[in-house]
């Protein structure tokens, strides 16, 4: 999925220019909720493939995907600034709500991947803007050892193989985009972060979807979801690892098909 599209948008620490993309069915259904696609930690509006296309196309509604500040073609961080370690917390509060209400998005459903999930989580959590529910496949309200290791052997592989060469297809300023990520989640202060007290918060519908195999976490992290807030609905894809969106794309937008016109009948 590719962008031409940007927007200038002031939030409370800057102002960035952020890339987006429509997403429009064959035949949309009037009224629907939207659906609003959070990318993961090293994502981008183009590496989402053609996921949220099709799950737009399925539910036969409308849809929008956006880079982050820093990342794909939205305005690169500059090498000087660090990604703060609060990030997730201030794209959910600060500029995912702007941004929706720039774009006269009114009470959509939220659609996370990884770090994605987690922003959707904590929106949800914060009721800054009304919401239809929100999906989140691999999310993460904790620190695990096993997320740790998983961005170890990413350091490693971005510094010794042609992962940076294929970011750089993606990330104006590839560096940033993954020193960034890296460098927040290995800092020994973030050992204790969670978000579990937020998770307490939320009111809207949610499904946590997570593969079985995933290599930055342990099942917990959909499962403390659920305890948190039981209107949860968990769904475990099979043999599947941190990417069910992309390898096992037909059964994911099924399932999350299923939960949203439940929901909505």
């Amino acid at each position: 999925m590719t962008s031409n599209n940007k927007i200038s948008l002031t939030t409370p620490r800057r102002t960035q220019e952020l890339e987006y993309a429509y997403l429009t069915p064959d035949a949309a259904e009037t009224g629907a909720s939207p659906l609003v696609f959070l990318h993961e930690g090293l994502g981008s509006v183009t590496l989402w493939r053609n996921f949220p296309q099709e799950l737009c196309n399925r539910l036969k509604r409308q849809g929008l995907a956006y880079s982050r500040y820093g990342y794909g073609a939205s305005t690169p961080r500059p090498q000087n600034e660090p990604l703060p370690p609060d990030y997730l917390e201030r794209e959910a509060a600060d500029t995912l709500p702007a941004f929706l209400n720039a774009l006269n998005i009114e009470r959509p459903w939220l659609i996370g991947h990884s770090d994605g999930g987690t922003i959707a989580l904590l929106a949800a959590a914060g009721a800054v803007l009304p919401l239809a529910g929100i999906v989140v496949i691999a999310p993460h309200y904790f620190v695990e050892e096993i997320c740790l290791a998983g961005i170890e052997r990413a350091r490693q592989a971005f510094e010794t193989s042609n992962l940076r060469e294929k970011m750089a297809r993606y990330h104006h300023d590839p560096d940033s985009v993954f020193y960034g990520w890296q460098q927040v989640w290995s800092d020994p202060a973030r050992r204790d972060w969670n978000i579990a007290a937020e998770l307490e918060r939320i009111a809207c519908p949610i499904l946590a979807m997570q593969g079985s195999d995933d290599e930055y976490a342990t099942l917990e992290q959909i499962e403390g979801i659920k305890r948190r807030a039981p209107q949860t609905q968990l769904y475990v894809v099979e043999q599947c690892g941190h990417f069910p969106h992309l390898t096992h794309s037909e059964q994911t937008i099924e399932r999350i098909a299923a939960f949203i016109e439940t929901i909505e009948t």
